[in-house]
């Protein structure tokens, strides 16, 4: 039992002269390669996580910045605001309340419809 865990610590499994040490350095190099790939997949994750992050931030950032705007258009467009504007400008509000104009367009009977009545 020594010799075999002794042999294990020594590595002897990988420099015998048996065709069993080159198909453990295959295996060995196989699970290398398994353990590079996990390590640049699982970096790869961390990057778009980290870039999901950040790109989760700035839409929160430019969503209220878009209803700040927003609120200041509204403020900006509300009748009391553009009045007070004007008067800086000598132009006041109309004391006459808009009255509505409405055109009666007459219709012109076709030939068709001329012969038909």
């Amino acid at each position: 039992m020594k010799k075999g865990v002794y042999g294990i610590l020594k590595a002897r499994f990988l420099i015998s002269e048996e065709a069993n040490a080159a198909k453990n350095w295959r295996f060995i190099v196989f699970v290398i390669v398994l353990i590079l790939l996990m390590i640049a997949n699982t970096q790869r994750y961390e990057q778009k996580v980290f870039e999901i992050v950040a790109l989760t931030n700035e839409v929160k950032e430019l969503r209220s910045e878009f209803v700040d705007r927003r609120s200041e258009l509204m403020k900006l467009k509300m009748e009391s605001t553009v009045s007070q504007k004007m008067e800086a400008k000598q132009i006041f509000p109309s004391e006459v309340p808009p009255t509505k104009i409405i055109v009666r367009k007459i219709e012109e009977k076709s030939f068709f419809k001329k012969l038909w009545q």
